[in-house]
């Protein structure tokens, strides 16, 4: 008896679907046998915008590399709206404005069903809250250190963010000095990672060096930056180099800008704006000054050195970045400051040489290496792995407690010199974040 049309039509889908899933399953039992995870992790990075910050751009391009692993969902959170010049996220990234949704965070984590949120606040309140959701895993991104809230007027632990950092399950220090002694000593579950950079550092070429031309880079309305050294520095410096300039990457201050005017410093001193590419000033300059009073990681030392940069720096010998390159020295001064940049940029060979130390301290410290450690942790923390997200910081070599109380000792003496009030400050108090 002949079949009918549509009868051998089925027997023929029929003979697909079972060929289909007979396939399906090979191919999971092959997934599975080489250890291939097969889910979706839905991650939203919640963040005040995407535009002007070093936070800003470390969340644009994590959110760049990350979304290409297809094993995640991204979604950014935003308080503000779209802004004109933001940084670039790729175009299926799921975006959520909080001005414009008019809804809290709570209700956008609730409608969205998210497993991890990536949370760059300090906000005392909303930590609390975060942490006592259930069904969502909260990591804690410090982009701060200890000594910023010492220096903003933050004195005992229990009013500190440190104090709520006890109680999150998961926490990211940017600074070695606090994951490998300090967070432990308090009770901090944490691990350490690198930044990205706004430069790939295979596709970058360096600065030869040979201008005489002098970099500083950051927000020029934060006080913390302390631009007012390095512009009283050039005032000294061009006494010596003549043919020296200097390039502020910032909107300008009004105060910075009378300053300059005061000193008759317009011709060799200039602020440039905010750039969102700034390749083309780092691959004419030869010195980096960074006069901050506390940094974290400092994007602005991860950029100028992937270029070959020299830097100068105040004090900050804590910094993941503060070896290779640098020059630290630990004086206020801008005499100091100045001497320093003028040995390097007489010496042509001294320059060059840490030119070269700069760049080679960035070789282990590139994006698509630290992109494999986020995707690394993220997905530990999907699988409530606390072990393995712990393990993940034993890639590097961890603080020996001389090198810690060197430190220690070195912030110390400039607490008490720029802090008058902590003229009578312990070496004890300190560690214990207890400075009264």
């Amino acid at each position: 008896m002949k079949q009918k049309p549509f009868l051998k039509f089925f027997n023929k889908k029929k003979s697909f679907l079972k060929k289909f899933i007979f396939i399906s399953i090979i191919f999971v039992i092959y997934l599975k046998e080489n250890n291939v995870d097969i889910y979706f992790i839905r991650v939203a990075f919640y963040a005040n915008s995407i535009k002007y910050g070093g936070i800003e751009r470390v969340i644009s391009l994590l959110i760049n590399y990350i979304s290409k692993d297809k094993r995640f969902i991204i979604y950014l959170i935003t308080k503000k709206s779209k802004l004109e010049g933001e940084y670039s996220i790729p175009n299926q990234i799921n975006r959520i404005m909080l001005y414009e949704e008019k809804i809290s965070l709570y209700e956008i984590i609730e409608k969205n069903h998210f497993d991890i949120l990536v949370y760059n606040f300090y906000f005392e309140s909303e930590i609390k809250r975060l942490n006592k959701l259930k069904n969502i895993k909260i990591i804690y991104y410090d982009h701060s250190s200890f000594l910023y809230w010492i220096y903003q007027g933050i004195y005992k632990f229990n009013k500190s963010i440190y104090n709520l950092y006890r109680k999150c399950q998961y926490v990211l220090s940017l600074i070695p000095l606090e994951n490998d002694y300090l967070f432990k000593r308090w009770g901090i579950n944490s691990i350490l990672i690198d930044n990205p950079s706004s430069f790939d550092y295979d596709s970058v070429e360096p600065s030869d060096l040979d201008s005489k031309n002098i970099i500083m880079i950051g927000r020029s309305y934060d006080p913390i930056k302390r631009f007012d050294l390095g512009i009283k520095a050039m005032k000294i410096i061009i006494k010596y180099v003549p043919n020296c300039e200097m390039n502020i990457i910032s909107k300008p201050k009004k105060k910075y800008v009378s300053l300059i005017k005061k000193l008759k410093l317009e011709k060799f001193v200039r602020f440039v704006g905010f750039q969102k590419n700034i390749e083309i000033f780092l691959k004419n300059s030869s010195l980096h000054i960074l006069p901050s009073l506390s940094e974290s990681y400092c994007m602005a030392l991860s950029e100028t050195k992937i270029f070959g940069i020299p830097s100068i720096i105040i004090g900050l010998d804590y910094l993941a970045l503060a070896k290779g390159g640098t020059a630290i020295i630990y004086d206020d001064h801008p005499d100091i400051i100045a001497k320093e940049a003028i040995k390097i940029l007489k010496d042509d060979n001294l320059r060059k040489k840490l030119g070269k130390e700069a760049r080679n301290s960035m070789k282990e410290r590139k994006n698509v290496l630290i992109a494999k450690k986020w995707i690394k942790l993220l997905i530990s923390v999907y699988k409530g792995n606390n072990e393995s997200f712990i393990k993940i910081s034993e890639d590097h070599d961890k603080m020996a407690k001389k090198e810690v109380d060197k430190i220690l000792n070195n912030q110390l003496i400039l607490l008490k010199k720029r802090k008058p009030r902590l003229k009578h400050l312990t070496l004890e108090k300190l560690k214990n974040f207890s400075l009264n």
